[in-house]
């Protein structure tokens, strides 16, 4: 129904910036809320931060300052600017959408991951 697509992970060094991207389509009515969540190895995943259609935006305090999410209202893509980014933020990154694919029908959806690797 819904498919989300996700670009710009990879390696880069402590100090340095990434920045995904994440694209929505299919059978889209409205888009609630775009989002990153992240999985490092062992551990539970997380939300990285968030974008409802309003324009509140949410982040993890551990990111705060670092990272920032844009989503263009209207638009079904989000991205994540990553700066300053340290080993700690080694992890799968994921896509999320809570999205409307009738007036009333919602479901979260999810990307595939990007890895995305913080290392000298």
């Amino acid at each position: 129904q819904v498919q989300l697509v996700e670009s710009g992970g990879g390696l880069v060094q402590p100090g340095g910036s990434l920045r995904l991207s994440c694209a929505a389509s299919g059978s889209i009515f409205s888009i609630n809320a775009m989002g990153w969540y992240r999985q490092a190895p062992g551990k539970e995943r997380e939300l990285v931060a968030s974008a409802n259609a309003g324009g509140a935006t949410n982040y993890a305090d551990s990111v705060k300052g670092r990272f920032t999410i844009s989503k263009i209202n209207g638009a079904q893509s989000v991205h994540l600017q990553m700066n300053n980014l340290k080993p700690e933020d080694t992890a799968v990154y994921y896509c999320n959408t809570r999205t409307y694919v009738t007036p009333t029908n919602w479901g979260d959806y999810w990307g595939p991951g990007t890895q995305v690797t913080v290392s000298s």
